[in-house]
């Protein structure tokens, strides 16, 4: 946690003013009993109401200016954690940002999102108390202790006695809560996993018919985490009322005895109800330390957690200075490539050697499996090769940084994803400076105008979190439009037609192909159709190159291309 608190440090000033503001309330705190004391025994012993006007008025003075003390303290301590909680989540967003895929792997998505959120606001809550009760409370205790001893020494053996009980006590709380506050997070990650799958895959569990199973699914982490959360809350509901226990039995002994004192002529009345109030402040600093010791052992889980985060060695990480590149736009090469998913024992490409020029079609096909997508994962360098070297324009991507890379790239995703947003801003997205004629052209290229204007808001028609309230070939066309506005060096299509019906999708490849005839473009496909016409199709088959050539090249020498085309065409088709 110390490690995180290091990025306090543009907040040292509210830091020392709060330190200043709580050092001047814990003094004030701790002059108010010696001056009720000076009530008692001077005012109330000689009827002397001019005095004790005089030092009942000073006394509210001594307690209002505590008061606003504490007051600017509060806020200035709540607003320093509030905006530790923002720099944190700031950091592991940028860290997050950072991550190739094979982190997210590592990691998950679903423990990501509570380090984000649960994990920060618990740092966050400790800081608050720890800006407030890790001043106020040994100060207090040290002052209440100093006070106290002046008012009558022979009573101090009562805190000798109770201090240590409340210590112990404390110990072995802490000693069987910490292992539970762990274990308390894991399981707020299993219901956050379990809750997004529930949410993210409604459509696949409704039509299996597995709501049921789901919910017992749910009911079960749910359960978990509560049965955690209820062995920690027993062991902390002992601590409070043994703590109260402790201060009530020392208020009554210090009652007693120093009612004895009092009796034998030793101790004044005041003195008395003093060394109770500083006696009473003591343990109160002791108590507020207690909540500490519940909040911050939490809290450093936490800590651990985020720093896990933030400390993650990145696979892919920018070099120091980038290469240049050459004067050709769009080249690119693979260079006896080999790569290998982490854990997995078989290589999902081997040995890829292949090149593409500017104003070339080529087309990757193969069957599941094959490492269509693994190709392209590497291509736009979101996994490093395992040997072997992937070239754009001559430059190997590792050489260059993954901003540059990703700049010359237009990526139409397997799997299309669309944001929260209008049609335009998502289409927009694939340049943030594009000019509303920029958009409709994309929009029409990509066949996505017809059912555009058909909306009441047209581009501003909102769209759902995950695209849910548009169609597949909608979304397509609107993921299409969005690369297409880039005016990219590269467009890779990885099975994006595949949600378009045949006359959506030649209408498109014929719009298609004026903009993006100065571009290499890479298409990835199961279906014959769609690749028979590319100038070179690569035929992937576990991993490994089956064939390279053109539709009819690949019938005559590439058997595997052949049982795939014989799989999908009919004879005449195929003659």
């Amino acid at each position: 946690m110390i490690k995180l608190f290091k990025l306090l440090k543009q907040y040292t000033l509210e830091i020392a003013v709060v330190i200043v503001l709580l050092f001047v309330q814990v003094l004030s705190d701790l002059y108010l009993p010696t001056l009720m004391a000076d009530i008692v025994d001077i005012g109330l012993a000689n009827k002397d109401v001019n005095y004790i006007i005089k030092i009942g008025g000073f006394m509210l003075f001594i307690a209002a200016g505590g008061t606003i003390c504490a007051i600017i303290a509060t806020y200035l301590s709540s607003k320093t954690a509030v905006g530790f909680g923002k720099i944190l989540r700031e950091k592991i967003f940028t860290k997050v940002e950072s991550f190739s895929l094979h982190e997210f792997d590592k990691l998950g998505t679903a423990t990501l999102i509570t380090r984000t959120t649960n994990d920060v606001t618990q740092i966050q809550q400790v800081s608050v108390l720890i800006l407030s009760m890790m001043i106020t409370a040994p100060l207090t205790c040290i002052g209440g202790v100093i006070m106290a001893l002046q008012q009558d020494t022979s009573l101090a053996w009562v805190l000798v006695v109770a201090i240590p009980i409340l210590f112990a006590i404390i110990g072995l709380t802490l000693k069987r809560g910490l292992p539970l506050f762990k274990v308390m997070q894991e399981k707020i990650d299993r219901l956050n996993l379990v809750l997004r799958e529930k949410l993210t895959g409604i459509r696949v569990i409704r039509a299996f018919n597995r709501i049921e199973k789901e919910r017992v699914r749910f009911d079960e982490a749910n359960a978990d985490l509560m049965d955690n959360a209820i062995k920690v809350n027993l062991i902390m509901a002992v601590l409070m009322p043994a703590m109260m226990l402790i201060m009530n039995l020392t208020t009554v002994a210090l009652v007693w005895f120093g009612a004895l004192r009092i009796d034998e002529g030793s101790m004044q009345i005041g003195s008395l109800l003093a060394f109770i109030q500083y006696a009473a402040q003591i343990l109160f600093s002791l108590l507020m330390l207690v909540m500490l010791f519940i909040m911050v052992p939490r809290a450093q889980v936490s800590a651990v957690r985020i720093n896990e985060v933030l400390d993650t060695d990145l696979d892919i990480i920018d070099p120091e200075k980038s290469k240049q590149v050459n004067d050709e736009r769009g080249f690119v090469e693979f260079k006896e490539v080999s790569f290998r998913y982490p854990g997995a024992d078989q290589p999902a490409l081997n040995n890829i050697t292949f090149s593409a020029k500017p104003g070339e079609l080529t087309a990757i096909i193969g069957g599941t499996g094959s490492g269509k997508s693994t190709l392209i994962n590497l291509m736009t360098r979101f996994y490093d090769v395992e040997s072997g070297s992937v070239l754009v324009d001559g430059v190997d991507v590792r050489e260059m940084s993954q901003k540059a890379l990703r700049a010359k790239i237009g990526f139409v995703p397997q799997k299309t994803v669309l944001f929260s947003g209008t049609i335009a801003e998502n289409i927009k997205y694939g340049k943030q400076n594009a000019t509303k004629e920029e958009i409709e052209h994309a929009a029409q290229v990509a066949q996505a105008t017809e059912f555009v204007s058909g909306l009441e808001a047209g581009f501003d028609h909102p769209i759902a979190q995950g695209g849910t309230n548009v169609s597949g070939g909608q979304k397509q066309r609107i993921s299409i439009a969005r690369a297409l506005i880039r005016k990219a060096e590269i467009y890779i299509f990885d099975d994006s037609f595949s949600a378009l019906d045949f006359k959506t999708d030649a209408k498109l490849r014929a719009a298609l192909k004026p903009e993006i005839a100065n571009s290499t473009v890479f298409i990835i496909a199961q279906s014959v159709s769609t690749v028979r016409d590319a100038d070179r199709i690569i035929v992937l088959d576990e991993g490994e190159i089956s064939g390279i050539g053109t539709h009819k090249e690949l019938l005559n020498t590439c058997k595997v291309y052949r049982e795939i085309v014989a799989s999908q065409l009919s004879e005449e088709e195929l003659a």
